[in-house]
């Protein structure tokens, strides 16, 4: 490729004496690479966000894009496929088919689902209450044992607390899958006291639960990428750290990168 001499002499003076713009530039993707650092699972619309709402920095989506290209930058993340379950018994109907996008108000729909993980070859088993509308996760449970019941009513009582404290006095619908223990009647006994109704996806049909669906595998992406899970030795507090992240300083696309708690707010609750 030839150059020619007044053209390499130009590039020379330009690396030597940088304009505004090239500095400021510089500047942007050394917060860009800053933030992709931590949170390598995301990609430059996340990146962007985030900064807008961390560091107060405006930006288009279109200079973050240019950014990333310009050093490489790219999300880690991977795409998760549909698993089909084993058929189960159909305890309850699903009352809340494709009315996901017409949720008004906190604790309208609150979503359950478990998701398994192994940590130095110790298995995990996480169970997420999410309040499907504002995707705030609002209760947990985590258990180190296969099949432990534990952390279904760990979160489930955590979930039943805050509707005591808060008084919600409006009809609440329960959506979960057709899993034993969302079936069984001791758990669904403890739900007696409050004003809330059992729904339930069909029998391998992902998509009647699509809140959690799609939030589960982006948590354990951001877990294992960005918040290091595999090499934690305190696997239990690592989880709390992250769902105190999650509803407080992590940017939700479906929210129009506001977080949980920022939305609910913003929206008067």
């Amino acid at each position: 490729m030839s150059v020619s001499r007044s053209g390499y002499y130009k590039w020379k003076y330009r690396q030597n004496n940088p304009t505004l713009k090239m500095l400021s530039r510089q500047s942007d993707i050394n917060l860009i690479k800053e933030i992709h650092k931590k949170h390598p699972s995301h990609g430059y619309r996340w990146i962007n966000a985030y900064a807008r709402k961390k560091y107060g920095v405006v930006w288009s989506d279109n200079h973050v894009h240019l950014c990333c290209k310009y050093e490489n930058i790219k999300s880690q993340g991977k795409h998760y496929q549909w698993k089909k379950p084993d058929e189960e018994h159909e305890k309850f109907n699903n009352l809340v088919w494709n009315g996901w996008k017409y949720l008004s108000r906190p604790y309208e729909v609150i979503v359950s689902d478990m998701t398994a993980f192994k940590v130095k070859g110790i298995y995990y088993e996480l169970t997420l209450y999410f309040d499907a509308w504002n995707k705030e996760i609002i209760g947990y449970g985590l258990v180190s044992r296969k099949g432990n019941i534990k952390s279904y009513y760990d979160g489930l009582n955590q979930v039943l607390s805050k509707i005591k404290e808060e008084q919600i006095e409006e009809p609440i619908i329960l959506h979960t899958d057709q899993g034993a223990v969302y079936s069984s009647t001791t758990y669904n006994n403890l739900l007696n006291e409050f004003n809330i109704q059992r729904s339930m996806s069909r029998a391998g049909t992902p998509t009647d639960n699509p809140v959690n669906e799609s939030l589960n595998g982006w948590i354990k992406e951001e877990l294992f990428i960005d918040f290091d899970l595999k090499h934690s030795n305190d696997v239990s507090n690592l989880i709390k750290l992250y769902i105190n992240y999650y509803n407080y300083e992590r940017p939700s696309y479906a929210l129009n990168y506001k977080t949980p708690i920022q939305y609910k707010i913003e929206s008067g609750f």
